[in-house]
């Protein structure tokens, strides 16, 4: 059968990738065609269009970039008019995905929507669209099967994708080293504009801990110039490149963008904080519409602050420093947090959620 996923961001190709190695294996004459990146080209799909020219997030950067997304729009539907799939699967990218299903399902493709819009933060009104368009939702977080039913949609929970990756991620022998010292990892994200704003803040850091090696995980899509120009002179802070996991297993804390790196660093037990801060504009607008009491996807599934959140005007040099402090220092404080992050991988559901999904997504094509 004849396949199209599309995926606009990094944690997308990831699970898409996982998805296609899957689906291969149970149609082993499985066509994939996608929007993604190198990970989901790698396992098997022919990528079309890579997420790096899809990565606008914000009001205001999306606002400015309003152009070039309806230009990506029309290339995507006349692309899926003539590749005709058999199935169409959105990974998660709910700005892009939702306005393609309500086309696509007028169009009279079947679709199956894998990695939920996260109504349940904000837009709820958007279930009905996906009740309209959707044919079947497969969720990776335990409470949106309660959410959905909600508004008496039945949805699949396939367990997390990320429990998989990070439990073979373990199993793998240790990597070199990549400092002498103890290591603070720094996850900042891969939006530049995003990064210019949170990433000199969570550099401060470096002065008051010379003792510890600061280690930056640099996602592809930033350019080295642009790093090392907001680096400077720290003399304890590197940087790393496509080795996020090879860190994490090193690192004995870490300073955490919002979004899926927040799950990937409590599902390797490194003790983190959670650092936010975006346009000014945009924070007025989101804080307004969103309406979840946590950002991290571990206080949202353990429903209580787990981990410590500094977002937008709490993100300061003194904030990060007492925060930062204490999960160094104070052995309650860690003891506490990994046994929550036990808890944690339990809630998630230990299952295999890319073989349930392509069992799902194959099965849709069937019918």
């Amino acid at each position: 059968m004849k396949y199209y996923l599309i995926a606009g961001e990094a944690s997308g190709d990831l699970h898409g990738s996982n998805l296609i190695r899957q689906m291969k294996q149970l149609d082993t004459a499985a066509d994939i065609r996608c929007w993604g990146g190198d990970l989901m080209q790698q396992a098997g799909g022919h990528v079309v269009k890579h997420y790096r020219d899809l990565a606008f997030m914000g009001f205001v950067e999306v606002a400015m970039n309003l152009r070039t997304i309806f230009r990506n729009m029309d290339r995507c539907k006349e692309d899926i008019k003539a590749f005709q799939p058999d199935v169409l699967v959105l990974i998660d990218y709910p700005g892009f995905n939702l306005r393609i299903a309500e086309w696509a399902k007028k169009e009279g493709y079947k679709i199956v929507y894998y990695i939920s819009p996260q109504v349940w933060a904000w837009k709820e009104s958007r279930v009905k669209k996906i009740k309209e368009c959707v044919d079947k939702m497969v969720v990776i977080l335990p409470f949106e099967q309660d959410f959905y039913r909600k508004w008496q949609y039945e949805v699949e929970f396939v367990g997390h994708p990320l429990v998989e990756v990070i439990k073979t991620e373990k199993a793998k022998p240790a990597a070199i080293s990549f400092s002498d010292k103890p290591i603070i990892a720094i996850l900042p994200g891969s939006r530049k504009q995003e990064v210019s704003i949170k990433l000199p803040i969570m550099l401060t850091m470096a002065k008051y801990f010379p003792e510890y090696q600061f280690v930056i995980a640099q996602a592809p899509s930033l350019d080295d110039e642009f790093i090392q120009g907001l680096i400077g002179q720290h003399p304890n802070v590197t940087t790393v490149k496509n080795q996020t996991y090879a860190l994490l297993r090193q690192a004995q804390a870490a300073l955490v963008t919002s979004g899926t790196a927040t799950l990937e660093t409590a599902l390797f037990g490194v003790p983190e904080v959670v650092c936010y801060k975006g346009s000014a504009i945009s924070y007025f607008f989101a804080k307004r519409l969103i309406k979840v009491k946590y950002i991290s996807l571990v206080n949202l599934v353990m429903d209580k602050p787990v981990v410590k959140e500094l977002i937008q005007n709490e993100l300061t040099e003194e904030n990060l420093l007492k925060a930062l402090t204490l999960l160094l220092k104070d052995e309650q404080t860690r003891q506490q947090m990994q046994a929550d992050y036990a808890a944690l991988w339990s809630r998630l559901g230990e299952r295999n959620a890319s073989r349930l999904a392509a069992e799902i997504i194959v099965k849709e094509g069937e019918k």
